[in-house]
């Protein structure tokens, strides 16, 4: 697996300017994680948000497991050299979905301990932001379509993603 592919890397890069740019300028600029890498025998995991003009040095939330993630630079040939038993790398997930600005991320990672734990929290809080937009929006009989045979109107069933915690790939 390609860890960091092209389109990535693009996003990556495009950050890195655009918070350059807004550092000059005394300007805030919170963007969502690009990418995620992780351990996949292990708690390790880090979150990406742009990659320096050296095309190596990434800036984000990094977690290694000790209970303590923090924001900062972290290599990535560094993480691409990791070899970790039965033959198995670093990994990059490939269904990751930002959700929300890295100060959102850092603040509720650090507050439950694990990015793992914050993107679970993460997800929940988005499916919980649809499903209430959903229910807001389910006014019967105004302009809504009609209910699918065996469905009362408004009544809607919960989507695969909502059984186990995961958003559906963008």
């Amino acid at each position: 697996m390609i860890l960091l592919p092209p389109h990535l890397r693009f996003a990556l890069n495009a950050n890195g300017l655009t918070g350059r740019i807004h550092a000059a300028q005394d300007q805030r600029f919170d963007p969502h994680p690009v990418v995620k890498f992780f351990n996949p025998i292990g708690a390790a995991t880090w979150l990406a948000i742009e990659i320096d003009e050296d095309g190596d040095t990434l800036f984000g939330l990094a977690d290694l497991g000790f209970g303590c993630p923090e924001l900062g630079c972290f290599s990535l040939r560094e993480i691409e050299d990791v070899r970790l038993p039965f033959g198995l790398a670093i990994e990059r997930d490939e269904h990751f979905s930002g959700l929300a600005p890295l100060s959102v991320w850092a603040d509720m990672a650090r507050r439950l301990g694990t990015i793992i734990q914050a993107e679970a929290a993460l997800r929940r809080k988005a499916r919980d932001a649809r499903a209430s937009n959903s229910s807001a929006s389910s006014d019967p009989g105004a302009g809504e379509s009609p209910a699918p045979e065996g469905e009362e109107p408004g009544e809607h069933p919960a989507p695969p993603s909502a059984v186990n915690d995961e958003l559906p790939p963008d």
